[in-house]
């Protein structure tokens, strides 16, 4: 184990970074959360940046704890459900920043509920804010994007994407359709230099996830009174299931295969479910 004062040389490393001088970064989110921790720390490793959130008062309070470095710091309020909000958003922070060199997309929202109780309302707003809303967002961005400098584009996916979360349907959806969407873009736009990249957090306390923050935006996840939480107990046996059938002894796939890939031990059970929990193993 490191002692402090190894500890401390690292900290101060990290912390006189400048891996963003002059980058120009549009920050969806960027009320509170990841999203607002996004912007403080792009802006003090040198970045100019554009915060874009549904919550003024979410802004406001980016921008208090931006300083000293508020004079690199813009804001603009975005509602990502709405396509005509986008476009005028992402116009106002094109035109602010002279361009674009980096998006990163963490708005969302988080709902839960017992799936034959989630109404198609409450799935698709979930759906129309994580998922649809990154995409309108990255359409509107990519243009500008195209003229940047290493341009660049984040998404928040979720582990929830790859990891069973019950109660958490609408939710899931949403994250596995944005690092489904990434991989595709990543592709699609790779003659053109622009990197997509997925990132997929854990459970992180936020104003999404508890309700706290200036943005009050989320009441937080709320699971339902009778949860069973035993559920997540449960779970590696299910992926040590998927396992079995993926093990060099039960599967006739040919070495090319998706499956004979996975064969490699693995130490725990949720690295079992990474490895091998694919449709082609059955």
């Amino acid at each position: 184990m490191a002692d402090n004062s190894q500890l401390t040389q690292q900290y101060l490393r990290m912390a006189n970074l400048q891996r963003y001088t002059d980058r120009r970064v549009l920050i969806t989110g960027g009320g509170s959360g990841i999203g607002q921790a996004s912007a403080l720390r792009v802006l003090a490793e040198g970045g100019r940046v554009v915060a874009a959130d549904i919550s003024e008062s979410g802004l406001k309070d980016t921008v208090a704890r931006a300083e000293p470095h508020d004079d690199r710091l813009s804001t603009v309020v975005i509602d990502v459900a709405s396509e005509q909000s986008i476009k005028d958003g992402v116009a106002h922070a094109v035109e602010a920043l002279g361009g674009l060199d980096t998006l990163v997309n963490a708005a969302g929202i988080l709902r839960s509920a017992h799936f034959l109780d989630t109404t198609l309302a409450d799935f698709e707003q979930v759906l129309r804010i994580n998922l649809i809303g990154t995409f309108l967002m990255i359409r509107e961005s990519i243009p500008t994007l195209r003229n940047g400098n290493d341009p660049a584009v984040v998404n928040f996916s979720s582990t929830s994407a790859s990891f069973a979360h019950p109660y958490m349907s609408a939710y899931a959806a949403s994250k596995g359709g944005i690092q489904a969407m990434t991989h595709a873009l990543a592709l699609e736009f790779a003659k053109e230099r622009i990197r997509f990249n997925s990132v997929q957090p854990g459970s992180i306390s936020s104003g999404m996830t508890d309700g706290t923050g200036e943005s009050k935006q989320s009441i937080g996840p709320g699971l339902p009174a009778d949860a069973d939480f035993s559920l997540s107990a449960r779970s590696p046996r299910c992926c040590r299931s998927t396992a079995a059938r993926c093990s060099p002894s039960r599967t006739r796939s040919p070495p090319s295969s998706p499956c004979s890939a996975r064969r490699t031990p693995t130490s725990s059970p949720e690295q079992r479910c990474i490895s091998t929990a694919a449709p082609t193993c059955s």
